[in-house]
């Protein structure tokens, strides 16, 4: 293993770390490739896979929480004018986090934990979060429970994987594929699904 990803594990658990809380902040590269890698290649053992998961997990909470300040610092406001300029370029439509914000305001508990599963969203809906002034302890509880879900998946995965004596590669290339076409269909719904029950009614009368 060579190369920049090599040099950030050379720093051990620190480097997990810093590449975890990255992935959250800036999403390069996508978290299931990250921890699908950290799985095959850093967790010799079960008990390696377990600090793996913790750390991992705390900077993933870590990175929402920094979202989450950002968010309460400049306010609803202002966070929604810098989605709807900016959004477009992480690939976070306005409409959509429109969506999700008022989905916060209606039970934050539950948005908070299913946040972790939608890709992109995962990244910044902190940030609404902090805007809307949520309290802080349950959108932290939420998340670092949806947090370690998600890693847990993914780290695991990758660790049985290392032993299979398949081509990990292909297997793991596969299994990225398949959980970026079901992230694709869950914004595609989340974007159209409004319109197309509108349609349906008005054809149904």
């Amino acid at each position: 293993m060579t190369g920049p990803l090599s040099t950030i594990l050379g720093f051990g658990l620190f480097g997990v770390f810093c590449l975890a809380l990255t992935e959250k902040i800036l999403p390069v590269p996508p978290s299931h490739a990250m921890l699908l890698f950290l799985g095959m290649t850093a967790a010799p053992n079960g008990p390696t896979l377990a600090i793996l998961l913790m750390v991992t997990t705390l900077a993933s909470t870590t990175g929402c929480l920094v979202w989450y300040a950002v968010g309460r610092r400049i306010g609803f406001d202002r966070v929604d004018r810098l989605v709807e300029r900016f959004g477009k370029y992480v690939f976070l439509r306005h409409a959509t986090y429109r969506r999700l914000g008022q989905a916060y305001r209606r039970n934050h508990l539950r948005v908070s934990l299913l946040a972790q599963f939608i890709p992109t969203v995962r990244n910044y809906l902190p940030i609404a979060a902090g805007a809307l002034c949520l309290p802080a302890l349950p959108f932290t509880t939420a998340t670092l429970l949806g947090a370690t879900l998600w890693n847990a998946g993914f780290l695991t995965t990758g660790y049985l994987m290392r032993g299979s004596g398949r081509d990990s590669f292909t297997v793991g290339l596969r299994i990225i594929v398949i959980v970026v076409a079901l992230e694709t269909a869950f914004m595609l719904a989340l974007r159209y699904g409004p319109a197309w029950r509108r349609r349906i009614k008005l054809v149904l009368g």
